[in-house]
């Protein structure tokens, strides 16, 4: 009888053993094809920097300034070179002159080499020689058109006014603007800024 017992624990065990080990194995499946694209979907720059200033000119005169903390450039593996500024931007515009004309900061943005055109989001804000003020969450600088357009909400302070409106289409230097859809004007009395 002791025999029979001990056949039988030692016949459990064993049952258990290799019911553990089975579920073991079928618990953790893995996928061959995602282990294998692991290092494929991963784009690494091809340059990077911190603390990055970039010129722009035109016949030997500055044209853009562009002050960034992390600067980060794709050309591999992309649709379209870019080159990509995650902690934000400063960008300083100049006349013929080399008198500032207009400046342009967010927290983000994006430039697309090919077709000269660079995104910018949050917190973004223009100011142009005349001192008025563009706050918005989204904006599109084409070079190559010296415009900017923004489609999101837009705030515009002047001396005598707060407009504000949904998307924007501007000049370069921010002196000529227009308002697609205003929501909103508020006159302001002298020294009421």
């Amino acid at each position: 009888m002791i025999k029979r017992i001990s056949v039988f624990i030692l016949n459990n065990k064993i049952l258990w053993l290799v019911l553990c080990i089975f579920s073991f194995m079928t618990s953790c499946q893995t996928n061959r094809n995602e282990v294998m694209s692991i290092g494929k979907n991963s784009i690494t720059p091809q340059l990077s920097g911190k603390e990055v200033t970039m010129l722009f000119s035109d016949s030997t005169v500055l044209k853009i300034r562009l002050q960034t903390p992390q600067m980060q450039k794709f050309e591999k593996g992309v649709k379209e070179p870019m080159t990509i500024m995650p902690k934000g931007l400063f960008v300083t515009f100049f006349n013929t002159q080399q008198k500032v004309t207009t400046t342009l900061k967010a927290d983000y943005g994006i430039r697309y080499e090919r077709s000269q055109r660079m995104e910018v989001k949050y917190n973004v804000e223009v100011v142009n020689v005349n001192g008025e003020k563009l706050n918005t969450e989204q904006l599109t600088w084409d070079e190559q058109k010296q415009k900017i357009v923004s489609n999101a909400f837009v705030k515009i302070t002047t001396a005598k006014e707060i407009i504000t409106g949904n998307g924007l289409e501007a000049n370069q230097d921010f002196t000529q603007y227009e308002i697609k859809e205003i929501t909103g004007t508020i006159r302001l009395e002298k020294g009421e800024l």
